[in-house]
């Protein structure tokens, strides 16, 4: 039984991304392979062996289908490599000048590999390479031909038995997706102790909307929410809810979560922070939904959709409820 060859793709992108762009990457990138593997703050890996066959392209072609999608939907230049292995295809995004993609195909890999400084290898720092150099250790094709048993004797058994297998360009590791958060959490502090019942309801309204973006976002819905109140005096307060049924709709997570904030009776109190948890997540495309007869229901998903693409287009202040319209002194 023979094993099936692996075609990884490392992406540098060459933006400076905040946390939420950087997400929206990862999303982008999920669209062509499940298999993707966040690597902060810039770069993302991709297992393409199980796209290929749905694409129908080759591998390169598919790296540049990811590439022309980041600088369509996003205006992100990225450089690539692409390999059999993780490591292989890092280093070759290493060596890619901005835009380029370098393809280090598995039967080329040693002849790629073996002229490159030691000091590409990952993990290989300016003391060890300068260890090895006075063995006259300078290339990777060097380092591959000398018996384990002599870089044992000048690196130690565990390093030197890790720099044999990358210096031959074995990398096992698989591409691992995240595995999906067991609750999502938004907060908010107040730059003071706050009175107003008015900006109460705005912190909780903002709250809830910002999960219900990242719940679409990830693709899940959620079960369950609970508001936590944090007073001037450190004490707080929590009420939960279960949701009639699991949902990422946020009109619906909104009047949930000003019932939860009603029914604390707030009323004057001096309020510090807020802050909302989603639990009982689920995946999006396996929970149920009841059906609406009524075409309002349509229309707001479709606009919170059409909301949804602004905002990863333009970034999140691109659309807000009209609630939050009115500035208020709060950072979050």
């Amino acid at each position: 039984m023979t094993t099936r060859q692996r075609h990884i793709a490392h992406l540098y992108l060459h933006a400076a991304l905040t946390e939420d762009q950087y997400a929206d990457v990862i999303e982008l990138m999920s669209g062509i392979t499940p298999h993707v593997q966040a690597v902060p703050p810039d770069a993302v890996q991709m297992d393409l062996t199980s796209a290929l066959r749905y694409f129908g392209l080759s591998p390169y072609d598919v790296v540049q289908l990811a590439k022309i999608r980041l600088k369509a939907l996003y205006g992100i230049d990225s450089s690539a490599g692409l390999a059999g292995n993780r490591m292989l295809a890092a280093m070759a995004a290493d060596a890619s000048a901005p835009g380029d993609t370098t393809w280090v195909p598995v039967e080329r890999a040693a002849e790629w590999l073996y002229p490159r400084p030691v000091t590409a290898l990952p993990g290989i720092g300016r003391a060890t390479a300068a260890t090895l150099g006075r063995y006259g250790l300078h290339t990777i094709g060097q380092v591959a031909d000398v018996p384990p048993s002599t870089l044992q004797r000048i690196l130690g058994v565990g390093q030197a038995r890790l720099l044999t297998e990358r210096a031959r360009g074995h990398d096992p590791r698989p591409v691992v997706p995240l595995e999906p958060a067991a609750h999502l959490t938004a907060d908010l502090v107040l730059d003071q102790d706050c009175l107003d019942p008015a900006r109460h309801h705005r912190a909780v309204l903002g709250l809830a909307d910002r999960i219900g973006q990242r719940l679409r976002g990830e693709s899940q819905v959620t079960g369950r929410l609970t508001l936590t109140v944090r007073y001037a005096d450190r004490s707080s307060t929590t009420r939960t809810c279960s949701l009639a049924e699991a949902t990422d709709h946020s009109p619906a997570l909104v009047t949930a979560a000003l019932g939860l904030l009603t029914a604390l009776g707030l009323q004057r109190a001096r309020v510090r922070a807020f802050a909302i948890r989603a639990d009982d997540l689920l995946p999006a495309d396996g929970a149920h939904r009841q059906l609406s007869l009524d075409p309002g229901d349509y229309r707001a998903r479709a606009v919170e959709a059409a909301a949804d693409r602004a905002r990863r287009r333009f970034g999140v202040e691109a659309v807000r409820p009209a609630a939050l319209a009115t500035p208020t002194a709060v950072r979050t």
